[in-house]
């Protein structure tokens, strides 16, 4: 049995591309998108729709991730401050970008279990941990916190969320971590995603790094509004994917705080913070 495991395309829709047509040429029984095939970038509907053609035609599977949650929550819950509109206008972009096919998130499972056969073989697959999918695994996260992140008697958990891809164990449990396809965040600009085979009876996996047309990629953030668009915090969502490396914790940190007080104008502290990075 062969199962491919991809998540965190985040909008990006070169590299979609080419992780679709490795997938497809490798030919596996089973395809699962982890979550996050939206948001963050500036081709949401474009990779909506390409995932949707994949689902009706080779029968791929979705996970919900928390930017899928977070855009279907969007209409509901409008902003409540000029201040909440501008720092949240990059998720508006995205849902008014897909409002036209909004329906074709909504009832995504959080989780979704497959076997290869036999009772010792199951896999499960969440976008980050069995409680939340807000969180997820990394590699210096100490074992006593997954206490309750995995489920029980399970061969495999794969899981996504961190950008980063990631092999670990824990107590005889194997975890996987697919990374991301379009926007990761462990300095190697490469998208990554997963190839499982079941093989005598055991899961055997990898995790593929792969080039795309990065320069096609840029273009289409400018090209296609997400820049202009997407207001403030947008400009820091594409520093993140053109070092694949996470900023948002250390804008939330440094920044966001004086910004919510009122201390700081939005604007002129993501200029700051940016000019701050060089």
């Amino acid at each position: 049995m062969k199962v491919a495991i991809f998540s965190d395309v985040q909008a990006n829709l070169p590299a979609m591309q080419t992780a679709v047509a490795q997938i497809l040429a490798w030919s596996p029984d089973l395809v699962v998108m982890a979550g996050d095939l939206v948001n963050r970038g500036p081709s949401s509907l474009a990779c909506l729709e390409l995932f949707d053609h994949l689902r009706l035609k080779h029968g791929w599977l979705p996970v919900m991730g928390n930017h899928e949650a977070w855009i279907l929550r969007c209409a509901a819950d409008l902003p409540q401050t000029p201040l909440e509109e501008q720092m949240q206008r990059f998720a508006d972009w995205t849902y008014r970008q897909l409002r036209p096919k909004i329906a074709a998130l909504e009832g995504w499972p959080d989780h979704l279990c497959f076997h290869g056969g036999q009772d010792d073989t199951w896999v499960h697959v969440t976008h980050g941990i069995m409680t939340s999918n807000r969180h997820g695994i990394t590699v210096d996260l100490p074992d006593a916190a997954l206490a309750n992140a995995l489920p029980p008697e399970i061969a495999l958990f794969v899981t996504a969320h961190t950008h980063r891809p990631l092999k670990r164990v824990l107590d005889g449990t194997a975890i996987l971590n697919v990374g991301s396809v379009g926007s990761p965040f462990d300095g190697d600009v490469r998208g990554s995603y997963a190839l499982l085979e079941l093989r005598h009876g055991r899961w055997h996996s990898e995790i593929i790094r792969f080039d795309y047309d990065r320069a096609q990629a840029e273009r289409d953030f400018y090209d296609l509004g997400f820049i202009d668009g997407g207001g403030p915090i947008a400009r820091i969502l594409f520093e993140e994917w053109r070092r694949a490396w996470p900023l948002m914790s250390r804008w939330r940190r440094d920044y966001e705080p004086d910004v919510l007080a009122g201390i700081r104008p939005l604007e002129p502290a993501v200029t700051e913070f940016l000019a701050g990075l060089e």
